[in-house]
């Protein structure tokens, strides 16, 4: 079992995705060959890029796929945090701990497991290993070498308005893109470095199951994570300030999530703070504080889940006289376009929504503006996210909240999953859609999916707001019967009845009566 403290971004960083085993040998050997020779420079790029995560992977291969001169930089693992220590490897992750409770569960099926079915982590770690080693030749140097793009692996510093060291070299260019990601961040608990714990990057280098976990921060990535080590084995201690999980989330499907959580034997802490931690001989102590009281618990690792910072640091922003702060990040305007009028920047480094499909969108509102003179905007974005518990949470647009601090009236349909024929079929009633429209129209400002695959359906509505659609337009889709998508139906069909008035009604019976 390895634990690992955070790395700050001014240390010197080596490949150690850890362990070395074929599989993550391969996905090093994509991500940051080490025997990779960089390029000799080719005059003046068109765009220069700094940092090969989501963001800058698209806008690199996005620009040299218009003709660009295009050279991308990356000092870590290309792929960036996606790949390597977010989307990819948790979602492998997720996937182990379903097919875990889908066993303990299936009775409820008719399905006789026998007992004493056993977890093998190993085998789950290596599955998730063996799969992003797959998924990473897409990410690779050399691939993007293949797009005619110069890729340079290791650190890119502003020197200039207009020039970037790499290595010694100088590379000169017309446009920049800062797409340099964020980082974990730890709170300042006395004790926590001093006794080591894991992150998203280090999390995934596990070969032993944690019997004691605490996780710190209720988040996307704390209830994930802890979800998962719990159906794994994991006796899971999941500690917020906040008095629920999720706590940008409505309540109402926060509730859903945290007693989905509780079930699977987390043990919740809310509005409860660590005070201190410290090795003891069993492992590590915690020392959690709350309305209740002082309490100590003992676990064998410590996950911290509770945020990330944008990386600004060592790249020379002051150089390229780049405004940014450690807080937020590099400032750029709606078109994504920084101080520097040469240099703009994309995905977590400058945007609040740390997403990689939002990372993906920002590129191309780079690639539009900075080469083309386009004037796409970051505001015009139909964003959707998703939580990926069990069940998840997708939302996109407004929440109720939002939509009334901007002074909207609202009208809000909500409908249980326990009324959707699929969801009874599949045993996945605890759930519910809830779409806000403006008050008297069917335009829809935002939707919240409570479901097991809501993330895989969402699309519906974002689709549609994107597209200027409405609750009308999903009253007359035909679904597939039986879908658990036959909920979006179902708001359709609960805004058209609105339009059925008492008025409306009496008059439409005595036309039909005259018709008899």
């Amino acid at each position: 079992m390895s634990t690992v403290t955070a790395r700050t971004p001014d240390q010197s960083w080596a490949a150690d995705v850890e362990p070395l085993d074929e599989f993550n040998q391969r996905l090093l050997a994509a991500t940051h060959p080490p025997d990779w020779t960089n390029p000799t420079p080719q005059g003046r790029y068109n765009m220069v890029v700094i940092g090969a995560g989501t963001a800058g992977l698209v806008t690199a291969a996005g620009a040299a796929g218009l003709g660009a001169r295009v050279a991308l930089i990356e000092r870590r693992l290309m792929g960036g945090d996606c790949l390597n220590f977010g989307c990819v490897p948790s979602k492998a992750l997720i996937r182990s701990a379903r097919a875990v409770a889908d066993v303990r569960h299936a009775g409820e099926f008719g399905v006789r497991v026998p007992e004493g079915v056993q977890v093998d982590f190993g085998a789950i770690m290596e599955r998730m290993r063996r799969l992003r080693a797959k998924i990473a030749p897409h990410d690779s140097a050399e691939r993007f070498r293949s797009l005619g793009i110069d890729v340079f692996i290791g650190d890119g510093r502003f020197t200039g308005p207009d020039t970037v060291d790499v290595q010694g070299q100088t590379l000169r260019f017309a446009r920049a893109c800062v797409a340099t990601g964020a980082r974990p961040v730890a709170p300042p608990i006395p004790g926590l470095i001093e006794s080591g714990f894991l992150t998203n990057e280090t999390v995934f280098s596990l070969t032993e199951l944690p019997r004691r976990l605490a996780v710190l921060g209720a988040g996307p990535i704390g209830c994930e994570l802890s979800q998962s080590f719990a159906r794994f084995g994991s006796q899971v201690s999941l500690i917020d300030l906040a008095p629920q999980i999720l706590i940008r989330e409505d309540r109402d499907a926060a509730e859903v999530v945290q007693r989905a959580v509780t079930a699977d034997d987390v043990r919740l802490l809310l509005g409860a703070k660590v005070s201190r931690v410290a090795r003891s001989s069993g492992g590590k102590t915690l020392t959690v504080e709350s309305p209740a009281g002082t309490r100590e618990i003992e676990v064998d690792e410590i996950l911290v889940g509770v945020g990330r910072a944008p990386n600004v640091a060592g790249i020379g922003l002051e150089a390229a006289g780049v405004a940014f702060d450690e807080r937020n990040g590099v400032k750029v305007n709606d078109r994504l376009q920084t101080t520097n009028p040469r240099i703009y920047a994309a995905g977590d480094v400058c945007f609040p929504y740390k997403f990689t499909h939002v990372a993906d969108a920002m590129a191309r509102i780079v690639i539009r503006n900075a080469l083309f003179f386009g004037r796409a905007k970051a505001s015009a974005l139909t964003i959707p996210w998703c939580t990926y518990t069990d069940p998840e949470i997708a939302h996109v647009g407004f929440y109720e909240r939002e939509a009334k601090e901007r002074g909207l009236k609202t009208t809000t349909f909500q409908i249980p999953l326990d009324g959707v024929d699929r969801a009874i079929l599949d045993g996945d009633t605890d759930g519910f859609l809830k779409v806000i429209v403006r008050e008297g129209t069917d335009r829809i400002l935002g939707a919240t999916l409570v479901a097991r695959h809501a993330g895989e359906m969402i699309s519906e509505i974002t689709a549609l707001m994107a597209a200027g659609g409405g609750l009308k337009t999903l009253s007359s889709t035909i679904h597939p019967y039986p879908t658990q998508a036959d909920v979006f139906k179902r708001a359709g069909d609960a805004y058209a009845r609105t339009g059925l008035t008492p008025f409306a009604k009496g008059l439409l019976a005595k036309v039909l009566a005259w018709r008899r």
